[in-house]
Formats: C-alpha cells, structure tokens, sequence
C-alpha cells in the first residue's frame, strides 16, 4: 500500500528549443509553485538551441542545483528524442512533459497530478478551448490526431497533448525503446489503457514562433506510420490490387474501341493517364519501400535516439533502463 503521508516525488521533463527568453521564468513558477508541496525535480534538455538558451538553463541550474538538472544533446534530435532523454534520467513517481513557450501555466501541473493520483491513471493528457496556435500548428494537429486513431486505435475524444503526466511504471516501459524514431504518445499508447483527460488552462505563446517546421511535422508524422503501424504497406498491397484490376477493365475497354490499327483521340488520353496514374503509384511504392529500408539500416547502425555533450547533475538518482 502506498503511504499517503509521503510526498510525492515528480519530475517536470522540458525539452528546450530558442526560448532564452521563456525558459527561466517557468522553471522559477514551477518552483515558486511546487516545490513545497512535492520533491520536484525539473529536467531540461536543451535541443542544440540556435540562442543563448543553453547559457540560461546553466544558470538555472546553478540557481536550483538541488532541483534543476540540465542536459545539452550534441545536435538538433526533434523534440520527442530530447523527451526521451529527459525521460531517461526522471526519477519521480510522476513524470510531467511541458513545452517551454509558456502556453502551459506550471499552476496546472498541481492539477494534472491530483487527477492522476486519485483516479489511478498511468497518463492523463490535457486540453483546453482556447489555443495559442499557428493555423499550421492546429491544423497538424488535427491531422496527426485524426491519423493516430485510425493506425493507433486511440481513444475517441482524446486530445494528444504535450502537455500530460505519466507514472513511474510508463516511463520505464517507454524508455525501453532504444530505436532512434520515438514516438512518445505511440509508445504511451502501446503501453497502458488507463488513460485520463483534464481541461487546462492554455496562454498565447509569450514570445516567438514555434520550432514545429513542416519537415518536422513531416519526420513526427513517418515516424507514426511507418514505426507504429503496417498500415502503410497495406494500403499500398490494397492499392496495387486495385489498379491492376482497373487497368485489366481499361485495357479490355481499350481493345474493343480499336479499329483498323487507328485508335480514337479519348482512348489515347485514357492510355495516357493510366500510365502516368500507374507511374504515380510506382514511385510512391518505391519512396515506401526506400523509408522503410532507410529505417532498418539506421537501426542496424545502431543511430542513437540523442547524444548528450554536456550534463549538469548534482547526483540525483537516476533511472536506469530496464
């Protein structure tokens, strides 16, 4: 039985990219916030940040030594492979994932515990009405949502956040996955069924842009199809099946409009979209079969998730993968 007395530990993963101007005053309201009433510990990775966001986070450190650790990859990972090294070194019995844009107040995260402690949940994501967001950024949303529930079965209604909390038990399960395509909710949602939702609070993003480019939409959304789900390959296998027999009813078609070794102006058309059609879908195949070959030999190279330079740890504990 679980000893009610006892606090809490959690720990708050924030993956940092260009927010030299955010970054410290989260990390002072989430101890301002939290640190009374819980053993807190804040983990920042900085994500090869393009500003002097590294400078800030040292600082923090040294400021909150006995809160506040700082890890800096040696290059630009994406933002779920800086989680999972986040993720790697948490040690609480609640892990929370934040952006570091401040479109989350750390107030909330006192409200996303509480939901997960007394309901029991492995994870509870978070939504809310009002949202800061770039139309591009909503609307890749949507899309990324939409997809997961169809390849993911994910549950109907349920907003796949960055912002949420998770158990000891599911971050040590996710951190087992050592491949160098991470798809965090894909690995939550393989993992546990016992999965909450809580309405938050959400701000407009305080200062710049967000670091969600299409090519790293793109990257998040290859890494859901093609390292979660067989789908793509069936699709393609069902697509195949179509054409060809498409292109047996067109070409029986063709023969019978043919006459005197002369064939009509419309069966030359025909002919020629059914070639560039069956064209389209030869190379799609072939860019699907090349990813997924990309993929495997990354694996085999044994591609790292993330390389860490520099680490800032006063010797919390650590967890180790199991």
């Amino acid at each position: 039985m679980k000893n009610k007395n006892r606090r809490n530990k959690i720990s708050i993963v924030i993956p940092v990219f260009n927010s030299e101007k955010t970054i410290g005053s989260i990390v002072d309201e989430l101890v301002n916030e939290l640190e009374k009433k819980y053993i807190l510990e804040i983990i920042l990775v900085n994500d090869a940040s393009e500003d002097t966001s590294e400078n800030v986070c040292v600082n923090l450190y040294r400021k909150y030594r006995k809160v506040v650790r700082f890890y800096s990859l040696a290059k630009n990972a994406g933002e779920h492979n800086a989680v999972m090294a986040g993720l790697g070194k948490a040690g609480g019995d609640y892990i929370i994932i934040m952006d570091d844009d401040f479109q989350n107040p750390p107030r909330e995260v006192n409200r996303l515990v509480k939901k997960a402690i007394d309901h029991e949940y492995d994870v509870v994501y978070t939504y809310s009405d009002k949202s800061g967001r770039s139309l591009f950024r909503k609307l890749g949303s949507i899309f990324t949502n939409s997809i997961t529930g169809i390849i993911m079965k994910k549950p109907s209604g349920l907003y796949l956040s960055s912002f949420k909390c998770m158990s000891h038990f599911t971050v040590k399960e996710i951190i087992k996955y050592e491949l160098p395509f991470p798809y965090i909710d894909g690995l939550i949602l393989r993992t546990t069924g016992k999965v909450g939702i809580l309405k938050v609070e959400e701000h407009e993003r305080r200062t710049g842009k967000s670091g969600y480019s299409f090519r790293k939409l793109s990257s998040l959304w290859l890494n859901m199809f093609f390292g979660f789900s067989t789908l793509p390959l069936k699709i393609v296998v069902f697509t195949g099946i179509l054409f060809s027999i498409a292109g047996l009813i067109t070409g029986y078609f063709l023969l019978m409009r043919i006459t005197n070794d002369s064939v009509c102006d419309m069966t030359l058309f025909l002919i020629i979209i059914a070639v560039a059609t069956i064209s389209i879908i030869h190379f799609t195949m072939l860019w699907m079969l090349g990813e997924y070959l990309w993929r495997k030999q990354a694996i085999q190279n044994k591609t790292p998730q993330y390389i860490i330079r520099k680490s800032y740890d006063s010797g919390n504990t650590k967890r180790k993968k199991q």
